[in-house]
């Protein structure tokens, strides 16, 4: 994308080298070599011919002499749409699945046990427009619609247990919709869904237009790889979010995104958020977000007075994963597809737990008394003012 700075990884290496690179890479991502895992050529021809970047890092944890270790390959994958959102529905969902296929059929050659995808992949983010025709066409059911019926047989072929949020379509419950997180096993099978907890009121993010709050708490999935939860997009906003994934038992909690670097945008908050989450939860998160400029048929406006326009600004990539440590990888390009790979030891889960005792000392029953206390209609700050005694 002409203009656009492809990634903060290529400032830092373009104008730092030798002891300076060294030191800005323990500093910021928290160790001096990034660990990266060596990329099948295969695979890497296969991102050059179909334009996407792919890279891995390496996870590890401490040995344990009463534990063998517990290595997953998890993958996320961050792309554009596939044609102008003017073309029927049908053949907008089928190119995004025929790009994206590509990427997976990479993810399965170089053994990725666990994938997941950014927020409402297979479509759009056409909720800025406030149009309910023919973006609500998009809609489909979690357990048997196309797109799961797609990835199921992706997910057997490879042995992969697949995320996918979607547009769901409720059929046994009035049609009404919703922001939705499928997991599907490594079986083929559905294991379960989770809808988003928090929906955003802000800017062009006008999703309350056409779905609300989800009603399916903070479930954790029991894969064959490790528990996972699925924090979708501006839940990462709301610390209770990510914690009640941790008590649930989380190893990995996914954040599929849609986010922009406009005005309105979260570009300065995205590397602080899903990092902040791993550490203080003791898990290993993923951050995903799409990438490129999606524009819409008819303009629309923000509510700030400014001119009507077609579209949110950029969806800015960068996704990343990061530790329970708090170190994390270089992220991927904020202009272009990409496959980012974790090799990750989930013991480290546990030693992290063991060594800063966070879980130990949250005192979760203060807080919850605290809490309990908010919520009373005749609530009173616990304020206290110099002048009284």
């Amino acid at each position: 994308m002409d203009g656009e700075t492809h990634s903060l990884e290529a400032i830092i290496n373009n104008n730092l080298s030798g002891r300076d690179l060294d030191e800005f890479n323990r500093i910021y991502y928290g160790r001096k070599n990034h660990l990266e895992v060596p990329i099948k050529e295969s695979s890497i021809a296969a991102a050059k011919d179909n334009n996407f970047d792919i890279a891995a890092y390496a996870f590890p944890a401490k040995k344990e002499s009463t534990r063998p270790p517990r290595i997953v390959k998890v993958g996320i994958i961050q792309h554009s749409i596939g044609v102008s959102t003017d073309r029927p529905i049908n053949e907008q969902r089928n190119a995004i699945l025929a790009k994206v296929k590509k990427i997976i059929d990479v993810a399965g050659q170089e053994g990725v046990n666990i994938l997941c995808f950014q927020e409402l992949w297979n479509m759009p983010f056409a909720f800025c427009t406030r149009e309910k025709q023919p973006w609500c066409e998009f809609a489909e059911s979690a357990e048997n619609g196309p797109t799961t019926r797609f990835l199921r047989e992706l997910a057997v072929k490879y042995s992969m247990v697949i995320i996918s949020s979607i547009l769901e379509r409720d059929e046994n419950h009035g049609d009404i919709l919703w922001n939705t997180a499928v997991v599907i096993s490594d079986t083929g099978n559905v294991i379960g869904k989770h809808r988003k907890n928090h929906i955003p009121r802000v800017g062009d993010f006008n999703e309350s237009n056409y779905y609300m709050e989800g009603n399916t708490g903070h479930p954790v999935f029991a894969t064959r790889y490790g528990k996972i939860g699925v924090n979708i997009c501006f839940g990462r906003h709301h610390v209770l979010n990510w914690m009640m994934f941790g008590q649930n038992g989380a190893e990995i909690v996914f954040n599929p995104s849609a986010t922009i670097a406009a005005e309105a945008g979260s570009e300065y908050m995205w590397n602080v958020e899903a990092r902040n989450a791993a550490i203080t939860n003791c898990y290993f998160t993923a951050a995903i977000n799409r990438v490129g400029y999606e524009e819409f048929p008819n303009e629309f406006t923000s509510a700030d007075g400014k001119p009507a326009h077609k579209d949110l600004g950029l969806f800015y990539g960068s996704s990343y994963f990061c530790g329970p440590d708090g170190v994390r990888c270089p992220g991927l390009s904020r202009t272009k597809d990409g496959l980012l790979i974790a090799v990750m030891d989930l013991n480290m889960n546990r030693q992290i737990r063991d060594r800063r005792c966070y879980y130990m000392t949250q005192r979760l029953d203060m807080y919850a008394e605290s809490l309990k206390k908010v919520l009373d209609l005749e609530f009173k700050p616990q304020v206290v003012h110099e002048t009284e005694k």
